[in-house]
């Protein structure tokens, strides 16, 4: 059984680096799960849009907080959810001197939209289409497409305008020996509206997907694509 972003590259999956392919392909027959702790070198954000990420922080979606040297840990597990979807968890958790901010996702291989399919936060309230490819540095890229919001009966697609187009960026550093990453989320009217990069390592670890812990997984789940 291929992970979700194998099935996303296809053949460019192994175009990753070893230690890339080892994170990002393990899936829920595997047992096993990413635990990654680390620095994030700039955690910066756009005044402008400050409201907006504070409603974010209600539902584990970005924050509006910044800073530099910041600790985090990244909890990727991977399981079967209540529709039968392979789906693997992002948990972030970010460690400001007064305050732990949260920003969480769920991800999908849609065979639907023949592409992965990230839920934010932890209701699922927001599916967003990604488009995944492989650096050459070996390193994984992440880009954000159409966004739609889902409660109850009631459904939508964000205009463009309104959101925010995110890029995510992990290779491994051989020389210093560690996994980086840079993030940013970018606005068509404001521009840049918020951004990380740092460094970390990753540890794995023994992981049955009956037994994941408590925080893990989503608060609600939503079974539209």
């Amino acid at each position: 059984m291929r992970s979700i972003y194998e099935l996303a590259l296809g053949e460019s999956f192994q175009k990753l680096h070893p230690r890339i392919r080892q994170r990002f392909g393990f899936n829920s027959q595997d047992r096993t799960a990413s635990i990654g702790y680390g620095v994030m070198k700039r955690i910066w954000y756009n005044k402008l849009v400050a409201f907006p990420l504070f409603i974010g922080t209600f539902r584990h979606i970005l924050f509006p907080q910044g800073g530099c040297g910041i600790p985090f840990t990244i909890e990727n597990y991977a399981y079967i959810d209540r529709y039968g979807r392979e789906t693997v968890t992002w948990v972030r958790r970010f460690q400001f001197p007064r305050k732990v901010r949260c920003f969480d996702a769920t991800m999908i291989y849609s065979g639907e939209r023949k592409r992965i399919v990230d839920y934010l936060g932890n209701k699922q309230h927001l599916a967003v289409d990604l488009d995944v490819s492989a650096d050459a540095n070996g390193g994984i890229r992440i880009r954000s497409g159409e966004q739609r919001f889902y409660e109850g009966r009631f459904r939508f697609r964000f205009p463009r305008w309104l959101t925010g187009s995110a890029e995510v960026h992990e290779w491994y550093d051989d020389g210093e020996g560690c996994y980086k990453i840079t993030v940013e989320v970018r606005n068509p009217v404001v521009g840049r509206i918020f951004l990380y990069e740092g460094a970390f390592q990753a540890a794995f670890i023994a992981a049955e997907s009956g037994a994941i812990p408590v925080g893990i997984k989503p608060l609600r789940y939503e079974r539209r694509e």
